[in-house]
Protein backbone atom coordinates (compact mmCIF):
# COMPACT_ATOMS: atom_id res chain seq x y z
CA UNK A 1 0.00 0.00 0.00
CA UNK A 2 1.44 3.44 -0.76
CA UNK A 3 2.37 5.21 2.22
CA UNK A 4 0.41 8.13 2.92
CA UNK A 5 2.46 11.13 4.18
CA UNK A 6 0.69 11.06 7.68
CA UNK A 7 3.44 13.13 9.82
CA UNK A 8 2.83 16.13 8.91
CA UNK A 9 1.82 18.59 11.11
CA UNK A 10 -2.18 19.67 11.73
CA UNK A 11 -4.55 21.25 14.45
CA UNK A 12 -5.75 18.95 17.42
CA UNK A 13 -8.75 17.84 16.70
CA UNK A 14 -11.73 19.71 19.31
CA UNK A 15 -13.26 18.23 22.04
CA UNK A 16 -16.22 15.57 21.60
CA UNK A 17 -17.42 15.17 25.14
CA UNK A 18 -21.25 15.08 24.30
CA UNK A 19 -21.29 18.12 26.14
CA UNK A 20 -21.37 22.04 24.99
CA UNK A 21 -19.76 22.57 28.21
CA UNK A 22 -17.31 20.43 28.80
CA UNK A 23 -15.95 21.14 24.95
CA UNK A 24 -15.84 24.78 25.79
CA UNK A 25 -13.74 24.32 28.78
CA UNK A 26 -11.44 21.88 26.85
CA UNK A 27 -10.40 24.03 24.31
CA UNK A 28 -10.78 26.78 26.00
CA UNK A 29 -7.84 25.08 28.09
CA UNK A 30 -6.13 24.15 25.28
CA UNK A 31 -6.05 27.64 23.83
CA UNK A 32 -4.54 29.06 26.96
CA UNK A 33 -1.76 26.55 26.95
CA UNK A 34 -0.91 27.51 23.31
CA UNK A 35 -0.83 31.28 24.62
CA UNK A 36 1.44 30.38 27.75
CA UNK A 37 3.60 28.66 25.02
CA UNK A 38 4.91 31.74 23.57
CA UNK A 39 5.79 33.22 26.48
CA UNK A 40 7.11 30.17 28.40
CA UNK A 41 10.98 29.96 27.36
CA UNK A 42 11.09 33.88 29.12
CA UNK A 43 9.44 32.40 32.42
CA UNK A 44 10.25 28.78 32.95
CA UNK A 45 14.00 29.44 33.33
CA UNK A 46 13.54 31.44 36.68
CA UNK A 47 10.59 28.93 37.87
CA UNK A 48 13.06 25.84 37.34
CA UNK A 49 16.00 27.52 39.27
CA UNK A 50 14.11 28.39 42.13
CA UNK A 51 10.74 26.43 42.74
CA UNK A 52 10.22 23.14 40.93
CA UNK A 53 12.43 21.25 42.92
CA UNK A 54 10.69 22.18 46.01
CA UNK A 55 7.12 22.13 44.59
CA UNK A 56 8.17 18.59 43.18
CA UNK A 57 9.16 17.53 46.85
CA UNK A 58 6.18 19.11 48.28
CA UNK A 59 4.00 17.45 45.85
CA UNK A 60 5.57 14.22 45.65
CA UNK A 61 4.88 14.28 50.04
CA UNK A 62 1.34 14.44 49.42
CA UNK A 63 0.99 11.59 47.09
CA UNK A 64 2.80 9.37 49.45
CA UNK A 65 0.80 10.21 52.20
CA UNK A 66 -1.98 8.78 50.62
CA UNK A 67 -0.10 5.52 49.28
CA UNK A 68 -0.55 2.84 52.43
CA UNK A 69 2.92 1.46 52.78
CA UNK A 70 2.10 -2.65 51.52
CA UNK A 71 5.55 -3.72 52.77
CA UNK A 72 6.80 -5.00 49.45
CA UNK A 73 10.89 -6.02 49.50
CA UNK A 74 13.21 -4.68 46.96
CA UNK A 75 12.12 -5.29 43.29
CA UNK A 76 8.92 -7.10 43.95
CA UNK A 77 6.07 -6.94 42.57
CA UNK A 78 2.23 -7.27 43.02
CA UNK A 79 -0.83 -7.70 40.40
CA UNK A 80 -3.64 -4.89 40.63
CA UNK A 81 -7.17 -6.19 40.80
CA UNK A 82 -8.01 -6.22 37.18
CA UNK A 83 -5.47 -5.99 35.38
CA UNK A 84 -6.29 -7.48 31.93
CA UNK A 85 -9.42 -5.80 32.14
CA UNK A 86 -8.18 -2.11 32.26
CA UNK A 87 -5.68 -3.43 29.94
CA UNK A 88 -8.68 -4.58 27.54
CA UNK A 89 -10.09 -0.94 27.88
CA UNK A 90 -6.67 0.71 27.06
CA UNK A 91 -6.31 -1.24 23.44
CA UNK A 92 -10.04 -0.83 23.07
CA UNK A 93 -9.72 3.05 22.96
CA UNK A 94 -6.08 3.55 21.31
CA UNK A 95 -8.05 1.42 18.70
CA UNK A 96 -10.81 3.48 18.52
CA UNK A 97 -8.59 6.72 18.40
CA UNK A 98 -6.12 5.40 15.79
CA UNK A 99 -8.70 4.41 13.60
CA UNK A 100 -10.63 7.88 14.08
CA UNK A 101 -7.19 9.99 13.41
CA UNK A 102 -5.80 8.09 10.23
CA UNK A 103 -6.38 6.22 7.54
CA UNK A 104 -4.59 2.77 5.66
CA UNK A 105 -1.67 3.71 4.40
CA UNK A 106 -1.15 6.39 6.65
CA UNK A 107 -1.38 4.70 10.21
CA UNK A 108 0.66 6.65 12.81
CA UNK A 109 1.42 5.44 16.36
CA UNK A 110 -1.17 5.72 19.42
CA UNK A 111 1.18 7.42 21.60
CA UNK A 112 4.50 9.49 21.02
CA UNK A 113 3.00 9.72 17.51
CA UNK A 114 5.37 12.36 15.87
CA UNK A 115 8.17 10.97 14.43
CA UNK A 116 11.12 14.45 14.85
CA UNK A 117 13.43 11.96 14.04
CA UNK A 118 15.21 8.70 13.67
CA UNK A 119 18.81 8.84 13.92
CA UNK A 120 21.65 6.35 13.94
CA UNK A 121 24.00 6.04 17.40
CA UNK A 122 25.96 4.13 19.55
CA UNK A 123 25.26 3.02 23.07
CA UNK A 124 28.83 3.17 24.99
CA UNK A 125 28.59 0.72 28.39
CA UNK A 126 31.05 2.15 30.88
CA UNK A 127 34.34 0.17 31.29
CA UNK A 128 34.41 -1.49 35.23
CA UNK A 129 30.84 -0.07 36.72
CA UNK A 130 30.76 -0.30 40.25
CA UNK A 131 29.95 -4.08 40.93
CA UNK A 132 26.10 -3.54 41.64
CA UNK A 133 25.56 -2.31 38.02
CA UNK A 134 27.33 -5.01 36.42
CA UNK A 135 24.44 -6.88 34.82
CA UNK A 136 23.17 -7.63 31.63
CA UNK A 137 24.37 -5.76 28.85
CA UNK A 138 26.20 -3.40 31.86
CA UNK A 139 28.14 -6.63 32.48
CA UNK A 140 30.97 -5.40 31.13
CA UNK A 141 32.71 -1.98 28.57
CA UNK A 142 31.12 -2.62 25.40
CA UNK A 143 29.17 -0.94 22.23
CA UNK A 144 25.83 -1.47 20.58
CA UNK A 145 24.93 -0.06 17.44
CA UNK A 146 21.17 2.16 17.78
CA UNK A 147 18.05 2.91 15.91
CA UNK A 148 17.01 6.37 18.31
CA UNK A 149 13.65 7.66 17.57
CA UNK A 150 12.77 11.02 18.95
CA UNK A 151 9.03 11.83 19.19
CA UNK A 152 6.22 14.01 20.04
CA UNK A 153 3.64 13.24 22.84
CA UNK A 154 0.60 12.17 20.87
CA UNK A 155 -2.41 10.90 19.96
CA UNK A 156 -2.08 13.74 17.93
CA UNK A 157 0.40 15.23 15.47
CA UNK A 158 0.52 18.96 15.62
CA UNK A 159 2.79 21.87 14.96
CA UNK A 160 5.62 21.36 17.77
CA UNK A 161 4.37 25.09 19.61
CA UNK A 162 0.94 23.67 19.97
CA UNK A 163 1.59 20.00 21.60
CA UNK A 164 2.14 20.08 25.36
CA UNK A 165 5.83 20.44 25.74
CA UNK A 166 6.29 16.91 25.94
CA UNK A 167 9.01 14.94 24.09
CA UNK A 168 9.83 11.11 24.21
CA UNK A 169 13.16 9.08 23.10
CA UNK A 170 13.08 5.34 21.96
CA UNK A 171 16.53 3.59 21.69
CA UNK A 172 16.77 0.68 20.22
CA UNK A 173 19.85 -1.52 20.81
CA UNK A 174 20.96 -4.09 18.24
CA UNK A 175 23.48 -7.10 18.25
CA UNK A 176 22.81 -7.74 21.89
CA UNK A 177 23.23 -11.36 22.59
CA UNK A 178 21.06 -13.55 24.85
CA UNK A 179 17.06 -14.97 24.54
CA UNK A 180 14.76 -12.52 24.77
CA UNK A 181 11.68 -12.04 26.84
CA UNK A 182 9.73 -11.66 23.13
CA UNK A 183 10.73 -13.87 20.46
CA UNK A 184 9.30 -11.54 17.63
CA UNK A 185 13.22 -9.62 17.78
CA UNK A 186 16.00 -11.85 18.31
CA UNK A 187 18.93 -9.10 18.93
CA UNK A 188 17.39 -6.16 19.62
CA UNK A 189 16.69 -4.30 22.81
CA UNK A 190 14.48 -1.27 23.40
CA UNK A 191 14.66 0.99 25.98
CA UNK A 192 12.35 4.00 26.70
CA UNK A 193 12.30 7.66 28.12
CA UNK A 194 10.11 10.44 28.40
CA UNK A 195 10.79 14.60 29.44
CA UNK A 196 8.74 14.23 32.58
CA UNK A 197 10.30 12.15 35.46
CA UNK A 198 7.38 10.85 36.87
CA UNK A 199 4.66 8.93 34.13
CA UNK A 200 1.05 10.65 33.36
CA UNK A 201 -0.92 7.43 35.39
CA UNK A 202 0.11 5.94 38.66
CA UNK A 203 -1.37 2.59 37.18
CA UNK A 204 -3.39 0.97 34.46
CA UNK A 205 -6.44 1.56 36.21
CA UNK A 206 -5.74 5.33 35.95
CA UNK A 207 -5.11 4.45 31.94
CA UNK A 208 -7.78 3.43 31.05
CA UNK A 209 -9.63 6.64 32.40
CA UNK A 210 -7.36 8.61 30.48
CA UNK A 211 -7.75 6.92 27.90
CA UNK A 212 -11.49 6.81 27.85
CA UNK A 213 -11.12 10.81 27.51
CA UNK A 214 -8.55 11.03 24.98
CA UNK A 215 -10.64 9.27 22.45
CA UNK A 216 -13.46 12.64 23.58
CA UNK A 217 -9.68 15.01 22.96
CA UNK A 218 -10.66 15.75 26.59
CA UNK A 219 -7.46 14.37 28.61
CA UNK A 220 -7.75 17.86 31.00
CA UNK A 221 -10.84 16.10 32.29
CA UNK A 222 -9.09 12.74 33.49
CA UNK A 223 -7.15 15.29 36.07
CA UNK A 224 -9.42 17.23 36.66
CA UNK A 225 -12.90 15.48 37.70
CA UNK A 226 -15.13 14.48 41.01
CA UNK A 227 -15.04 10.99 40.98
CA UNK A 228 -11.71 10.67 40.52
CA UNK A 229 -9.35 13.29 40.59
CA UNK A 230 -5.33 13.06 39.35
CA UNK A 231 -4.36 17.00 40.73
CA UNK A 232 -1.12 15.82 41.96
CA UNK A 233 -0.68 13.85 39.42
CA UNK A 234 -1.21 16.93 36.94
CA UNK A 235 1.09 18.78 38.94
CA UNK A 236 4.04 16.60 38.76
CA UNK A 237 3.60 16.81 34.66
CA UNK A 238 3.18 20.51 34.65
CA UNK A 239 6.53 20.89 36.07
CA UNK A 240 8.28 19.65 33.23
CA UNK A 241 5.94 19.94 30.08
CA UNK A 242 7.53 23.36 28.50
CA UNK A 243 8.44 24.93 25.60
CA UNK A 244 11.27 22.89 24.08
CA UNK A 245 14.29 24.26 22.28
CA UNK A 246 15.53 20.94 20.61
CA UNK A 247 15.14 17.31 21.21
CA UNK A 248 18.74 17.12 22.04
CA UNK A 249 18.35 19.32 24.92
CA UNK A 250 15.66 18.06 27.62
CA UNK A 251 16.44 15.11 29.91
CA UNK A 252 14.44 11.40 29.40
CA UNK A 253 13.51 9.54 32.15
CA UNK A 254 12.16 5.73 31.90
CA UNK A 255 9.43 6.42 34.19
CA UNK A 256 9.05 2.90 35.35
CA UNK A 257 11.05 0.76 36.83
CA UNK A 258 13.05 -2.66 35.04
CA UNK A 259 15.06 -5.59 36.76
CA UNK A 260 18.79 -5.37 37.10
CA UNK A 261 19.85 -8.55 37.84
CA UNK A 262 17.73 -10.65 39.72
CA UNK A 263 16.05 -8.89 42.89
CA UNK A 264 17.39 -5.74 41.84
CA UNK A 265 14.83 -2.62 40.16
CA UNK A 266 16.49 0.26 39.16
CA UNK A 267 15.15 3.28 36.54
CA UNK A 268 17.19 4.99 34.34
CA UNK A 269 17.56 8.07 32.34
CA UNK A 270 19.48 10.08 29.58
CA UNK A 271 20.83 13.34 30.02
CA UNK A 272 21.91 15.69 27.27
CA UNK A 273 25.84 16.27 27.47
CA UNK A 274 25.42 20.28 25.90
CA UNK A 275 24.26 22.86 27.74
CA UNK A 276 22.95 24.66 24.45
CA UNK A 277 20.38 26.06 24.03
CA UNK A 278 18.39 26.44 20.33
CA UNK A 279 16.60 29.88 19.82
CA UNK A 280 13.13 29.14 19.17
CA UNK A 281 12.28 30.96 15.83
CA UNK A 282 10.12 34.26 15.90
CA UNK A 283 8.53 34.05 19.67
CA UNK A 284 6.26 35.23 20.55
CA UNK A 285 4.59 34.92 17.12
CA UNK A 286 4.23 31.78 15.69
CA UNK A 287 7.39 29.32 15.18
CA UNK A 288 7.72 26.79 12.20
CA UNK A 289 5.22 23.87 13.01
CA UNK A 290 8.71 21.31 12.41
CA UNK A 291 11.23 23.53 14.31
CA UNK A 292 12.26 21.10 16.65
CA UNK A 293 13.19 18.63 13.66
CA UNK A 294 15.24 21.40 12.52
CA UNK A 295 17.01 22.25 15.29
CA UNK A 296 18.12 18.19 15.50
CA UNK A 297 19.15 18.46 11.77
CA UNK A 298 21.18 21.72 12.34
CA UNK A 299 23.11 20.10 15.18
CA UNK A 300 23.86 16.99 13.66
CA UNK A 301 24.88 18.63 10.42
CA UNK A 302 27.29 20.37 13.05
CA UNK A 303 28.72 17.69 14.89
CA UNK A 304 28.09 14.67 17.00
CA UNK A 305 25.48 15.25 19.89
CA UNK A 306 25.87 13.17 22.83
CA UNK A 307 23.78 11.72 26.23
CA UNK A 308 24.61 10.48 29.79
CA UNK A 309 22.89 7.56 30.43
CA UNK A 310 22.18 7.29 34.07
CA UNK A 311 20.57 4.77 36.81
CA UNK A 312 19.08 5.05 39.90
CA UNK A 313 18.98 1.88 41.86
CA UNK A 314 15.51 1.13 44.05
CA UNK A 315 16.37 1.34 48.16
CA UNK A 316 13.26 1.70 49.48
CA UNK A 317 10.18 0.40 48.03
CA UNK A 318 7.48 2.23 49.54
CA UNK A 319 9.26 5.61 48.48
CA UNK A 320 10.32 4.45 45.37
CA UNK A 321 7.94 1.88 44.05
CA UNK A 322 7.58 -0.49 41.49
CA UNK A 323 3.83 -0.92 40.84
CA UNK A 324 2.95 3.67 41.08
CA UNK A 325 4.59 5.12 37.89
CA UNK A 326 3.61 8.76 39.21
CA UNK A 327 6.08 8.96 42.41
CA UNK A 328 8.89 10.11 41.78
CA UNK A 329 12.02 8.29 43.24
CA UNK A 330 14.17 10.84 45.26
CA UNK A 331 17.92 11.26 44.18
CA UNK A 332 18.64 11.73 48.25
CA UNK A 333 17.50 8.02 48.83
CA UNK A 334 19.63 7.04 45.67
CA UNK A 335 21.58 9.27 43.60
CA UNK A 336 21.29 8.25 39.52
CA UNK A 337 25.13 7.26 38.31
CA UNK A 338 26.31 7.62 34.96
CA UNK A 339 26.75 3.99 33.15
CA UNK A 340 27.11 4.36 29.81
CA UNK A 341 27.31 7.38 26.78
CA UNK A 342 24.56 7.26 23.56
CA UNK A 343 26.81 8.93 21.00
CA UNK A 344 25.11 10.55 17.74
CA UNK A 345 27.45 11.04 15.15
CA UNK A 346 27.23 13.77 12.88
CA UNK A 347 24.69 12.64 10.21
CA UNK A 348 21.66 13.50 7.78
CA UNK A 349 18.22 11.80 8.52
CA UNK A 350 15.69 13.69 7.43
CA UNK A 351 15.18 12.10 4.21
CA UNK A 352 11.33 10.96 3.74
CA UNK A 353 12.69 7.41 3.21
CA UNK A 354 14.63 7.64 7.05
CA UNK A 355 11.09 9.42 8.23
CA UNK A 356 9.50 6.48 6.65
CA UNK A 357 12.07 3.71 8.23
CA UNK A 358 10.34 4.92 11.58
CA UNK A 359 6.80 2.96 10.53
CA UNK A 360 8.23 0.23 9.88
CA UNK A 361 10.25 -0.51 13.75
CA UNK A 362 7.75 -1.77 16.95
CA UNK A 363 9.75 -0.75 19.89
CA UNK A 364 8.29 -3.07 22.87
CA UNK A 365 9.93 -2.53 26.50
CA UNK A 366 9.76 -6.21 26.66
CA UNK A 367 12.47 -6.74 23.47
CA UNK A 368 14.69 -6.99 26.33
CA UNK A 369 16.90 -9.47 27.71
CA UNK A 370 15.70 -11.31 31.14
CA UNK A 371 18.44 -9.21 33.40
CA UNK A 372 16.54 -5.90 32.23
CA UNK A 373 12.44 -7.52 32.71
CA UNK A 374 10.40 -4.44 33.09
CA UNK A 375 8.70 -4.02 36.14
CA UNK A 376 5.00 -3.07 37.42
CA UNK A 377 1.62 -3.66 36.28
CA UNK A 378 2.05 -0.56 33.33
CA UNK A 379 4.98 -2.56 32.18
CA UNK A 380 3.25 -5.69 32.24
CA UNK A 381 0.27 -4.48 29.97
CA UNK A 382 2.98 -2.67 27.44
CA UNK A 383 3.68 -6.18 26.77
CA UNK A 384 0.42 -6.88 24.79
CA UNK A 385 -0.59 -3.23 24.18
CA UNK A 386 2.27 -2.49 22.05
CA UNK A 387 1.81 -5.78 20.26
CA UNK A 388 -1.56 -5.18 19.80
CA UNK A 389 -1.33 -1.55 18.89
CA UNK A 390 2.01 -2.10 16.56
CA UNK A 391 0.17 -5.20 14.54
CA UNK A 392 -2.75 -3.22 13.73
CA UNK A 393 -0.48 0.23 12.39
CA UNK A 394 1.64 -2.34 10.27
CA UNK A 395 -1.81 -4.20 8.96
CA UNK A 396 -3.45 -1.43 8.38
CA UNK A 397 -0.47 0.61 6.37
CA UNK A 398 0.23 -2.98 4.57
CA UNK A 399 3.36 -3.26 6.00
CA UNK A 400 5.58 -6.58 7.68
CA UNK A 401 6.98 -6.24 10.98
CA UNK A 402 11.01 -5.52 10.73
CA UNK A 403 14.10 -6.37 12.82
CA UNK A 404 16.70 -3.58 11.86
CA UNK A 405 20.24 -4.59 11.81
CA UNK A 406 21.70 -1.06 11.87
CA UNK A 407 23.05 -1.60 8.23
CA UNK A 408 20.18 0.28 6.66
CA UNK A 409 21.28 2.81 3.67
CA UNK A 410 18.84 5.75 2.90
CA UNK A 411 18.64 7.66 -0.22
Amino acid sequence: MQQLDSNVSRPQPRANTGSALLNWLEDFSTFLLHVERRFDPWIRPTFDLLLRDHVARWTTALINAQRPNEGLKIAEEKLLPGEEEFLDSIISSFEKQMKGLWKPGGFERGGNTKTQGIVRGQYIVHDNLPSQFQHGIYAKGQTFPAWVRFSGPGPYITPDIDDVGFMSISIKLMDVPGPKLMDEEKFTLDMFGVSTPTFVTPDVKANAQLQKWSVKNAQIFYFLNFLHPHVFDMIMQALWVKTQSSPFEAPYFSCVPYLLGEGQAMQYSVWPKTKKRTPIPRLPFRPPDDYLRSAMVASLAEGDVEFDIRMQLQTDPHLMPIENNAVLWPEKLSPRVSVATLRLPKQKFNSPAQIAFSKQLSYNPWHTIAEHRPLGNQSRARRRMYLTLSTLRHSMNEIPHYEPTGNEVFD
